[in-house]
């Protein structure tokens, strides 16, 4: 049939084609099997620094930078989503079940996507001191700290987990990478992250998608950035705040592995001039929970100086009941995904180049 037609038509053809994906691209929904086409995918290491041997000089080791993977779509938008992880780059391959996670639903809608990992964690593993690992037998505590239900394997009647399969729970537990919990660690980390921030290697436009500990390195990372590229938080189930020293909150106890971590008042006042910052809290969460409780406390401080901070329970508030510690991760994240897509969609970052 196509022999048939003119050169014109085709072009008239393919030209009609290119507006009506333009136009569902613009929509900000999308069918889940819309090919991902990548410009150029890479890794990059960033921060850190060399010192050399104490015996010998002229031996060098290069240590305690951190790690960026990427993946560029053929035509991208002009935000940058970096996802942080908490455990593992896993969480934000695949579903709880082995399907589509949030690296791929994203890299569909045209966003660049960032995997990053700071120093002494994953691919960033190589320390400037001597790090310690002994077997930590955390399986049960995880059941419960995820958010699978109130003891382990009691699972909430309505959790976005597959329960009855065994080696998903496998697959959850064992996606793992040393963690190293303290505020020194979380100063270092981030350090390098706003070295990353700042360098423009992530883009101009950055909105980090953080869960855990990861969203209160993500709350330092803006708090020591010397540029405006980053301008969104969007945080599920942060396990960590920053508050100003002068708002009458004590500092993390001991080691202090999840804050609160404060910070003089201007560098406070950093997040409140990022354009938007999000709360998420999965189901059955209940409000003397102090992590969510921080939370209302951080945004409302982050509010009082002009800035933009809500907290969102995605149980309550949006209806997605049996939502996880990891939303992006479970059955449901089809619907998480779209939430996010609202979020870019009203604040403005869903722009193409």
């Amino acid at each position: 049939m196509f022999a048939l037609l003119k050169p014109w038509c085709l072009v008239w053809l393919l030209l009609a084609a290119l507006a009506h994906q333009t136009e569902a691209e613009n929509a900000g929904r999308w069918k889940p099997r819309k090919p991902i086409m990548l410009r150029q995918s890479g890794g990059f290491t960033i921060g850190g620094k060399v010192i050399s041997h104490p015996a010998n000089p002229n031996m060098t080791l290069s240590c305690d930078h951190g790690y960026v993977e990427y993946f560029t779509p053929w035509r991208p938008r002009k935000t940058s989503i970096v996802m942080w992880h908490s455990s593992s780059t896993q969480t934000f391959q695949n579903r709880w079940d082995g399907g589509e996670g949030f690296k791929d639903k994203f890299l569909r809608r045209d966003y660049p996507v960032y995997f990053w990992e700071g120093p002494r964690v994953g691919r960033a593993n190589w320390a400037c001191t001597n790090t310690r690992y002994a077997p930590d037998y955390r399986d049960q505590g995880n059941f419960v700290a995820w958010n699978f239900g109130p003891t382990f394997k009691e699972w909430w009647p309505d959790v976005q987990f597959p329960t009855e399969s065994n080696y998903a729970w496998q697959q959850a537990t064992s996606s793992r990478y040393v963690e190293y919990d303290s505020e020194a660690s979380v100063n270092l980390e981030t350090d390098a992250a706003a070295i990353a921030a700042d360098s423009g290697k992530l883009g101009k436009h950055i909105v980090y998608l953080t869960n855990s500990a990861s969203g209160l390195r993500a709350q330092m990372t803006a708090v020591k950035s010397n540029t405006t590229n980053i301008k969104g938080i969007v945080c599920y189930e942060g396990f960590g705040y920053v508050f100003p020293d002068n708002a009458g909150i004590e500092r993390g106890a001991g080691v202090n592995p999840f804050g609160p971590i404060l910070v003089p008042e201007d560098d406070f006042k950093k997040l409140a001039k990022i354009p938007s910052i999000q709360f998420l809290w999965g189901d059955h969460r209940d409000e003397s929970f102090i992590f969510l409780n921080q939370s209302r406390q951080a945004a409302a401080l982050i509010n009082k100086y002009g800035g933009n901070a809500e907290v969102v329970l995605l149980g309550e508030d949006k209806g997605l009941k049996g939502t996880t510690h990891i939303a992006f991760a479970d059955l449901h994240n089809d619907k998480v995904a779209n939430l996010l897509d609202d979020y870019l969609r009203v604040n403005k970052l869903n722009q193409y180049e």
